[in-house]
This record gives C-alpha cells, structure tokens and sequence, in this order.
C-alpha cells in the first residue's frame, strides 16, 4: 500500500495503463490510507467508497477490453464539496446544506468521471469557501499533516489535507481569494488557480460569482498540469466561461524552463507581516531563477496595497447576493415550520440555525456595502480599485513574462490562533487577492521549509490571463531545481502519520 500511495498521479495511470496495477488495487489502497489517517487528519467529509470502486473496475474493464485511457484513467482524487456529485451529499462545509443530495454533476464532476478519474470522495472546507484555515467548517476543522496542531490552509484545507497525508494523489479546490494556492503553500504541495473562466464554474455552489475559481492540486507540476487539462475548456452552461483553447499546460510542465524569460518581483510582495523565514525561501528561489537563466525585474504595483480592502467589500456583497438563494424554503435545512410561522420567519430561523459566524458576517458586511446610499461609497469604489489593480498587472506584464512572490506573508499558524481576530485571518491572503481581481492565472509550489519552525513555504507564480502554459514551464523548472538540491520531494520531510 505504501508504494502505490507515494507513486505521482502519472506513475499511477502509467502503471495502470501497462496492468502494471489495477485501478481496483489503487482506490483501494487510498482507500485503506484513508481509513488509517482520516480520523486524525478529517480531511473528508464524505467518502464514497462503493461509487469509487465501481469507478475503478470500469477503468479495469476498459483496459482489459483493450480501449484507449485517458492520461489520468484509474487515478484517485479528492474533490471540494463545493462541487455538486449527483447521488452523493454536497454541503459546502454549512449546516444549511447538510444532508443535500443534488440531482446532478457540476461540469468539473463530469469531466472528472468522462476522463474516468476516480472520485474518492468530498473534502472538508471553510462554510461556503469563506476562510483561509478550514476552521469555519460547521464541521470541524482539518489538521495539517505537517503538525496536526496546525492549519492546512482554507477554504481548500480538506483537499490540500489529502494530497500531504497521501490520502489521495489528485484533489480539486477552489480559488476566490487565494483557497487554492495558500492551502498548496502552507501544505507543501502544488495549487493552481487557472484564469478566470477557463474552468467551469456551472454546478459550482457561488461564493463570489465575479472571482471564485475552480483549480488542480497535487504533489508535482506535472500531475497538476495533467489534470488542468481534463477540467478545463469552454462549457456553454457557465455564462462566464471563456471560449478559447486550453493554453498546452502538460506540454509546458514537460519542458519546464526559464532560460531567458523575464521574472518580475513586485515590491509590494515583501515587508511589515512577512514571516523571516517566509522570506528568506522567496529570495533563494529568486537566485534560483536567475542561476536557471531568468532575467529579474523589480516592479512597483501601489494598487495591490488597497487590493485586501478592496476584495472584502466585492467578495461579501457578492455573497450576500448568492446567499440569497438559500431561504429554507427550497432545498436544504428548514427550521422553524411549525404551522404558526411566516414564510419570512422561517427563512430568519433557518438562515439563523444554519449560517455559521463567518457567512453572517460576510453577509451583514456585503449588504451594508451594496445598501442604498452606500453603494458608490463601497462596492463602487472597490470596483473602481479593482480596475486600477488589473491595470497595474497589464503593466507589469509589459515588462515580464511571469511574476514571483511568496504565496503567504507566513508559514501555517496554529488551529484557533487567529479564530477570534478576523483581520488576522484576512491577512493570509495578501499575496493571492490581486490575481483573483483581475482574473489572472497563478501557481503556488513548495520552495523549502521555514527554518523557524520547520514549516512548508510557498512560492506564487503568476502570469497573464490564457497564459497559464507559464506557470507550468516555470513551475516545472523551478520545482526539478529544488528537488535536485534536496535530493527527494519536499513531502518526504513531512512528519509521518
């Protein structure tokens, strides 16, 4: 079991494709690891052990009548409940939804089961993707694997949970603010978070309409790009998604290099809050870069000092939009329908029994923002801050091909340390926000440990919109460079469960 849990999504379908292994024997040996380690690590909220084995002997099957399988055929992966599974329960982490089964797939799910990815279950996550630590699940938080004690990052903690305690080798998150790519830093595993509309959002319960995004994680560049590729593409049911090719991001994780690329470090990445040893990471991954060929480009971006401020007004009116939808009345938790209520009162019990504190919070500060008379005043300015953002990103890509900076100002803190103080909490996003407000693509993967603490430290990739093939080509380079260095895969330091 050992050796097929610690095998690359790759080397499994490789070996699958060749009956080296049969995808029987690898669900059911992350299925195993599962039963061994989820009890400390609560990384899933719900595993759906008949649905993946029947998904594995129908890879099996296919192999054995000789049909052709798709890169990823046979390989297990942890999907975000956030995503509705026809059958299986979707709860987005909220007692509102507990026990809702949808009617059916959300296109990520689907393309999932037509490139016969085998789903292993739904992973836990901050109620309705809204936190970075995974402790605003209605139920329970996740520990990280690297100390139990510590955060795995949110709102995607669940599925970055999974990939580090080798529950599962390919996991799908989501990225609002960052819920991908600092659950990827503080994990020590790979997060991307492709351009806005390059990955259907239909089927995908809202948060933040104009800036949720669904992504790959996984352990390598190469098995996050090659599941890119599978979610990706155009979907006539989405009305934000993009209809253009998918950038050949298994091509450019193939072939990784920087050699004469231009790298940009924007000085805003760097100062008061930063963790010395968070630090200390980015700047030797820089010297990297330029030992691989890299030419460095310090660029100036005053506008990503307003982006924290301005993604919590657009994000929580937005969601106090969404989170109309959910009304008691409909679908879901029901509280208070005793015969003798209004309909408007058991929408209050319901949404007041359901919510936790985080989503009414949120809520209370999207509708005061959108409220009349302090419309322009909030949410218009914050539209207004976000265009400055998207223009200081043209900028700089005028100048570069990608920019680096450390994924999050620190390493992952301890569960409850920041529960009572929110603006604490918001500032684990600092270095992601700015590419959610302008749609860009991002990538964060593991460059080393804080020496302080012995923790995972992320670096962000980012580059321009429909140019997610960069971060794959720069990821892949970067990643080969430290893997040589260290001499294994930074997850071999990871503290055994």
């Amino acid at each position: 079991m050992t050796d097929i849990i610690k095998l690359t999504a790759a080397g499994i379908a490789e070996k699958i494709a060749s009956g080296e292994l049969t995808a029987v024997q690898v669900t059911e040996a992350h299925l195993a690891r599962i039963d061994a380690v989820d009890e400390k690590v609560h990384a899933f909220l719900h595993v759906d052990r008949e649905g993946a084995l029947a998904q594995a002997r129908e890879v099996d099957a296919k192999r054995e009548r000789g049909e052709k399988l798709g890169p990823l055929a046979g390989v297990p992966l942890a999907l975000k409940d956030i995503f509705t599974t026809k059958g299986i329960p979707t709860t987005v982490g909220s007692k509102i939804l507990e026990g809702w089964i949808p009617p059916y797939d959300a296109t990520l799910t689907k393309r999932l089961k037509d490139a016969d990815v085998v789903i292993l279950g739904k992973t836990n996550m901050d109620e309705f993707a809204m936190g970075s630590s995974t402790e605003n699940s209605a139920y329970g938080p996740t520990g990280n694997p690297w100390d139990l004690t510590k955060i795995p990052g949110g709102s995607g903690g669940g599925s970055s949970a999974a990939l580090a305690a080798y529950q599962a080798p390919l996991a799908i998150g989501t990225d609002t603010g960052g819920s991908i790519r600092q659950p990827a830093a503080v994990t020590g595993t790979v997060g991307v978070k492709p351009t806005y509309g390059s990955v259907s959002r239909y089927g995908m319960v809202a948060f933040s309409s104009s800036l949720d995004q669904g992504g790959p994680c996984a352990r390598t560049v190469l098995d996050a790009a090659l599941l890119h590729e599978v979610i990706a593409g155009h979907d006539p049911m989405d009305s934000t998604s993009i209809d253009a090719p998918v950038p050949p991001v298994v091509e450019a994780a193939r072939n990784g290099s920087v050699q004469g690329m231009r790298v940009g470090v924007v000085k805003q990445f760097r100062g008061e809050g930063y963790q010395a040893g968070v630090v200390q990471r980015f700047d030797e991954s820089v010297e990297l870069l330029k030992e691989l060929g890299a030419e460095i480009v310090e660029l100036d971006c005053p506008s990503f000092d307003l982006a924290l401020a301005a993604y919590y007004l657009i994000a929580p009116s937005e969601c106090s939009s969404n989170l109309a939808r959910f009304d008691g009345l409909r679908y879901g938790l029901r509280a208070g329908d005793d015969g003798t209520r209004s309909a408007e009162d058991v929408t209050a019990l319901t949404r007041e029994a359901g919510f936790g504190p985080e989503v009414k919070r949120r809520v209370m500060l999207g509708t005061y923002a959108l409220s009349s008379g302090y419309y322009d005043a909030y949410y218009g300015s914050a539209q207004k801050v976000r265009t400055l953002i998207t223009r200081d990103f043209e900028k700089a890509f005028e100048q570069v091909d990608v920019i680096v900076s450390p994924t999050t100002p620190t390493t992952a803190f301890a569960i409850g340390e920041r529960a009572d103080d929110p603006m604490a909490m918001y500032l684990a996003d600092l270095c992601t926000i700015p590419t959610n407000l302008a749609g860009n693509a991002a990538m964060s993967l593991p460059c080393g440990l804080a020496p302080e603490d012995n923790l995972p430290v992320g670096l962000q990739i980012i580059a321009p919109a429909l140019k997610d093939d960069r971060l794959y080509k720069v990821g892949a380079a970067v990643e080969a460079a430290f893997t040589a260095r260290w001499g294994h895969h930074l997850l071999e330091e990871a503290p055994s469960l």
